[in-house]
């Protein structure tokens, strides 16, 4: 069950004012990414570092944490 659209798309009011910085470092997940994003790189927290994002057009509408990674492989290894 998702977010009701009356509300809209959630998106963290710190993403909002620091729009920017040249690597900009998210740690909200479960935000939207909105449309004046597109061709900035940010960093995504996945828990444990980093993961760098090139924002295009496609990605517009998706939520950050769609894009990295947070579990490991059964052998242990990442990908």
């Amino acid at each position: 069950m998702g977010r009701s659209k009356w509300k809209g798309n959630f998106i963290e009011e710190s993403l909002l004012k620091n729009t920017e910085k040249r690597n900009l470092k998210i740690f909200s997940r479960r935000s939207v990414i909105p449309s004046f994003f597109i061709g900035k790189k940010v960093l995504v927290y996945s828990g444990k570092n980093f993961k760098k994002i090139f924002i295009t057009r496609e990605k517009v509408g998706f939520k950050f944490g769609d894009f990295c990674k947070t579990r490991q492989n059964k052998n242990g290894s990442k990908s």
